[in-house]
């Protein structure tokens, strides 16, 4: 039972897919340029890179039952300031209290979901929260396309208070299970080792890599291309169905062809994805660009589980909250650091060459790093 609670928990906070289609709404409405909304996902993303590693480690000792309760408080609570936010500011603040609340939810899913599991069934428990992390990530953009052409964006802030307060009595209901007693918290000579930062590397390489579609391909779709909010989330959502559509069959595949060779592949993929996007002009058939962006999904998605995999196998059991929660600190640096860099990349560029080109710059040199992860994966492969 806590293992579902614990995919639903990793599914509601993954829902955040639904503010990237409004991002032009929320540039609107305060009047902010394109590259000034990359704070609305930084102040996301950069709150829970930090609490899923320490929330993940603390509850080691606390109990993970206790800080995944903790972390759905705050996510409802971030989303009702979002959703009330009269300045851009407070907007910002509220997305902070959610990212709390999503690093804790975030930090302790991975070791909820993975009690009691044997070494064998690893891969098919991560490629089970990937999945419901990919679900969530793939139905947020159809809904808040909708959401915004219907009721605009603040809807899509208060049309997820009822499910993180529907996880928060689910997760009262459940008595949290006795652990294996800890003998001491997570240190740096935990972290600081080749097993834990090489996968924690590719991981922030790829995701940071697979965010110029986060943060540009809304502005693309919906301002470049003229299509509708519906239209345009629809389109998006193909990149995390495809990482949905991914994970289960990683979880399977990773047993028998081994997960760095499944991570190379899923690097490829993802790194072809974003070079075909980076050639995307006004006249691209949209049936390409959907099957693009699904491919560059289902490349990270093929990634993320053995990825995930190695890293909670790297900790010893005692410290799994500290290892899920070291691989969401990997995975969204990498996202914080990919919004930072493409939006700089995009903003510079887009003065001197305008929208289309510098859009195009940035995504090639996503895609140049998703490839040059993919060859230090083969190298790794090559090591004894």
């Amino acid at each position: 039972m806590v293992r579902w609670l614990a995919a639903a928990g990793a599914f509601v906070v993954s829902l955040d897919s639904l503010v990237n289609i409004a991002l032009p709404a929320m540039a609107a409405t305060f009047g902010v340029p394109p590259e000034q909304v990359r704070w609305i996902i930084i102040c996301y993303v950069g709150t829970y890179a930090v609490t899923s590693f320490v929330g993940g480690a603390a509850a080691d000792r606390l109990g993970h039952l206790a800080v995944f309760r903790a972390g759905c408080v705050l996510n409802a609570a971030g989303f009702v300031v979002c959703a009330l936010a009269p300045a851009f500011g407070v907007l910002l603040a509220g997305r902070a209290v959610q990212g709390l609340g999503g690093g804790l939810v975030y930090g302790t899913a991975p070791a909820l979901v993975t009690a009691g599991a044997a070494a064998s069934s690893l891969a098919r428990r991560v490629a089970f929260l990937n999945g419901a992390m990919g679900l969530g990530f793939a139905l947020g953009p159809l809904a808040a396309g909708v959401l915004v052409d219907t009721l605009g964006w603040r809807a899509i802030f208060l049309a997820r208070v009822p499910p993180a307060l529907a996880l928060l009595a689910w997760a009262m209901l459940l008595r949290a299970q006795r652990g294996a007693a800890i003998q001491r918290l997570v240190s740096a000579r935990d972290v600081l080792r080749r097993a834990v930062l090489g996968p924690g590397a590719l991981s922030f390489v790829a995701n940071g890599s697979i965010f110029a579609i986060w943060l540009l391909a809304p502005f693309y779709l919906v301002t470049a291309r003229g299509l509708s909010a519906t239209v345009g989330g629809a389109l998006f959502m193909l990149t995390p169905l495809g990482l949905a559509t991914a994970a289960p069959l990683a979880g399977r595949l990773a047993a028998s062809i081994g997960p760095r060779a499944l991570m190379v592949a899923g690097l490829a993929l993802e790194a072809a994805g974003l070079f075909v996007l980076s050639r995307a002009g006004a006249a691209t058939p949209l049936p390409l660009l959907a099957l693009t962006l699904f491919a560059a999904g289902f490349g990270l998605g093929l990634f993320q589980v053995p990825n995930m995999t190695l890293v909670l196998a790297a900790f010893p059991a005692g410290q799994q909250g500290a290892a899920g929660g070291f691989a969401f600190l990997a995975r969204t640096l990498g996202m914080l650091t990919g919004v930072a860099v493409l939006a700089e990349i995009f903003a510079a560029r887009r003065a001197v060459v305008g929208f289309q080109a510098a859009y195009g710059e940035a995504f090639l040199v996503a895609a140049v790093a998703a490839a040059v992860a993919g060859g230090f994966g083969l190298g790794g492969r090559r090591r004894p």
